[in-house]
């Protein structure tokens, strides 16, 4: 391996780790910073609102401005917009941080994700030119994006390291909450945010752009990148089938998945003791945050912040359980994941057609799916944490599936833009739409005129999940072979 190759594929790997790293602090940092920011407590139902609200305002913002950094690369350079990507998202979780506003945080957490959603793209199709014998780039493609697993489980121990070590961190200018001693815990993970933009500016300079990019555009032989160009007769079947895929991927990753760890999880039957005990406490609660938020006076609210916290004295040794539960939950997903994207490297490797290889990965998704949602979530222990994690294996590896697959599809002067339709469009714009369609639309239809409990987001998700599963092995019939492939 040269110099240059093994650089190469450092700042691939930084780049995928990362990405994941930077879009998992949000439901880290996201209660906390909002609460800090509109001064009420950390379970005021004005937080859990604003959660959603970033959520979906990122997503969106990831998902337009997305696409429009596929076609900037293709435009004006694979390793120059990639460096540009990683350069947004690493400086604005870091100006995040010395947010003093709400509207100031959520600006910086959506061009964060504007970041991630380019730089993929940017990443799978530099390593897609780079690479020009045909078995180093199947490897290398998937070797370095299964890094990305490695994302989750480093921002995790990075944020248990802060909370544990938070107050001998110094100042460094941080805003202070009211009353409080030292900054945030949020604010000084957000600063971590910044951790890739040094390897990479020290290494960009020595690895090269495109070289088959560079000399068909210096000969004026690459046309122009246009989004109509997609849906020309010759390519809009390929546009249209990995854009649902890619959305079926997301789809079952955040309608399922995601709201896995937080919403479903109390509903373990090894933590009926902690929800027996904290369906009063939390009853009482939404009462005194009614009155929080009814409240004329400073001293009225004062006195509420009094009783608010009296009350989540009692609901923390409880909720300490659900927590260490629900890390458990996350740690299996993302070693589910880990596995998932290595299985994929080794099945690239091996030459398995295209066609093929994602059935692999679709078709047990039809039986794990349903039987993790309706049968092993009652039954709790092993067996979920177990049923849960293949269910991320297949699901991850269909991330990793689309980063080899797309660059093959799509001619070079539309190798940015088709890839970025594809998981800008179908993935982070429609995909992700299904956690509101989880918890806000079919699991309120499950719970009738009851609350809404942990085993209704579980059949939500169950359901959302078999369809989108379902969905997605059909369309894959369609779905063609790359022409390199023949």
């Amino acid at each position: 391996m040269s110099r240059t190759t093994f650089l190469i594929i450092v700042i691939a790997s930084i780049g995928f780790l990362f990405d994941t790293y930077e879009l998992l602090m949000t439901p880290l940092v996201a209660a906390p910073a909002i609460a800090e920011l509109l001064k009420v407590p950390l379970n005021n139902p004005l937080v859990t609102d604003w959660v959603g609200r970033l959520l979906w305002i990122a997503a969106l913002c990831g998902g337009v401005f997305g696409l429009l950094g596929g076609w900037l690369v293709d435009r004006f350079g694979r390793k120059t917009i990639m460096a540009a990507s990683i350069f947004l998202y690493s400086f604005s979780p870091f100006c995040a941080a010395y947010a003093t506003s709400l509207p100031m945080f959520v600006f910086f957490r959506s061009t964060t994700f504007i970041g991630v959603c380019v730089e993929f793209v940017a990443a799978i199709t530099w390593l897609a030119e780079v690479f020009t014998d045909k078995k180093e780039k199947e490897k290398w493609l998937g070797i370095t994006q299964a890094f990305a697993s490695l994302g989750g489980v480093l921002v995790t121990a990075i944020s248990f390291w802060i909370n544990t070590h938070g107050k001998d961190l110094p100042a460094l200018g941080l805003p202070l909450a009211l009353g409080a001693e030292a900054a945030g815990s949020w604010r000084y993970l957000l600063m971590t945010g910044i951790l890739p933009a040094i390897p990479i500016a020290l290494l960009l300079p020595f690895v090269p752009e495109s070289q088959i990019w560079k000399e068909r555009r210096a000969a004026g032989l690459l046309k122009r990148p246009s989004f109509g160009a997609l849906f020309a007769p010759e390519l809009k079947r390929v546009t249209i089938v990995t854009a649902i895929l890619s959305a079926c991927a997301y789809g079952i990753a955040f309608g399922a998945l995601q709201v896995t760890v937080a919403r479903v999880t109390p509903g373990l039957p090894e933590l009926k003791p902690q929800s027996v005990a904290l369906a009063p406490l939390r009853k009482e609660a939404d009462g005194l945050n009614a009155q929080f938020n009814a409240a004329a006076t400073p001293d009225e609210k004062k006195a509420l912040v009094g009783q608010i916290k009296a009350n989540f004295a009692q609901q923390k040794p409880h909720l300490d359980e659900v927590k260490k539960m629900s890390d458990k939950v996350q740690f299996h997903q993302e070693m589910g994941g880990l596995v998932g994207r290595v299985l994929l490297a080794v099945l690239l490797i091996v030459g398995i057609s295209r066609v093929a290889l994602l059935k692999i990965f679709q078709v047990p998704a039809l039986i794990i799916l349903p039987l993790t949602y309706f049968m092993l979530f009652q039954q709790g222990g092993t067996a979920f944490l177990m049923a849960y994690a293949v269910c991320g294996l297949l699901t991850v590896a269909q991330f990793s599936y689309f980063g080899e697959y797309l660059p093959k599809v799509f001619p070079m002067h539309l190798r940015g833009t088709g890839g970025s339709f594809a998981t800008n469009v179908g993935g982070r714009m429609v995909g992700t739409s299904m956690a509101f369609v989880t918890t806000n639309w079919l699991a309120p239809i499950l719970a009738g005129a009851g609350p809404v409990l942990p085993m209704h987001i579980a059949k939500a998700a169950g359901i959302v999940a078999t369809a989108i599963a379902v969905i997605a092995l059909l369309v894959g019939f369609l779905l063609p072979e790359p022409k390199e492939e023949h």
